[in-house]
């Protein structure tokens, strides 16, 4: 079944408490087409870069079915490049440079060899492109997912509001659930951000897990305590890839199946944690992935004798 990936794919600069890299591969749709590609033989990239941007690695990307027809490859510009110091708890971070450069007048395109698109995910980005994206789609996919950020929220609210209407699932962090719904109880504020639009919503909270809620029921999946993390860059599109790539390798949109999605999300955004950029992505097998899963599961796997 095909799945659509629209976001970012650029270069990252990046300062942890227990290192730093200059200049590294990084990107929402980096992130989300790499996880996705464990779970889905194909999958379509909408974006854009500059000539800048190492033809080497799309042809990874390539030879892991991820389609290009609908990346631009703008010649003699540079692509989008982004850096950030991370604090020592890793849950904050101060953006230090964003260089737009091709995405300042980018126009997403949907080719024609994408269609039909049964699973859409629109990574980070202007909602004015999610927009664009989703208007040029003639029949509607079967499942949308939604990433934003508080940033949108502060100068493009009437247009996010607008493309919430279109979705079935929204993933935010905690903060920016709170920003939206202006509530600060998370119950109060999902409730009230999926009257906006989607029938589901992932509340990311970094270390401490996720939370997903339809309008009847929550679920909640821990956070897997990782020895050693050293880059969170990425984890949250990640998370996002293998949630909407499990889904579509699944077939199955129950609410039920959406629980054990999240904890496929969950495993993979753990993995990213532990190098800088997408490195751990690219090398990963499917016993790690299997055993990175069953410890998810162990971590909330217990009896327990009620009273009488």
């Amino acid at each position: 079944m095909s799945l659509i990936a629209v976001g970012t794919v650029a270069f990252d600069a990046i300062e942890t408490p227990f290192g730093k890299i200059d200049k590294v591969v990084g990107g929402a749709a980096t992130y989300i087409t790499l996880a996705a590609s464990y779970f889905v033989k194909t999958s379509s990239l909408i974006s854009v870069v500059g000539d800048d941007f190492p033809s080497a690695f799309l042809n990874e990307m390539s030879h892991r079915g991820i389609a290009q027809e609908g990346l631009q490859i703008k010649a003699g510009e540079k692509s989008f490049f982004w850096s950030g110091k991370y604090h020592y708890d890793l849950n904050s971070r101060d953006t230090l440079i964003t260089d737009l450069n091709v995405l300042a007048d980018f126009k997403p395109v949907v080719p024609n060899s994408y269609l039909p698109c049964n699973y859409l995910m629109l990574g980070n980005l202007d909602p004015s492109v999610q927009l664009e994206v989703i208007n040029q789609i003639p029949v509607r996919p079967r499942f949308v997912v939604l990433d934003t950020m508080n940033f949108w929220m502060d100068i493009a609210l009437d247009k996010l509001k607008e493309v919430l209407q279109k979705v079935d699932v929204l993933t935010i962090n905690d903060e920016e659930a709170r920003q939206l719904a202006q509530e600060y109880s998370l119950v109060k504020a999902a409730a009230k951000i999926m009257a906006m639009g989607p029938k589901y919503l992932i509340i990311k909270k970094g270390e401490h897990g996720a939370l997903l809620f339809d309008k009847d029921q929550v679920f909640f999946a821990p956070a897997l305590p990782l020895e050693e993390v050293v880059d969170p860059t990425g984890a949250g599109d990640t998370f996002a890839g293998g949630f909407i790539g499990y889904l579509a390798h699944t077939g199955d949109l129950s609410f039920e199946n959406m629980k054990r999605a999240v904890i496929i999300g969950s495993a993979m955004a753990s993995f990213t944690c532990e190098a800088f950029g997408p490195e751990r992505l690219m090398n990963l097998t499917t016993e790690e992935i299997d055993t990175r899963i069953q410890r998810f599961v162990d971590l909330v796997d217990f009896d327990i004798l009620l009273i009488e």
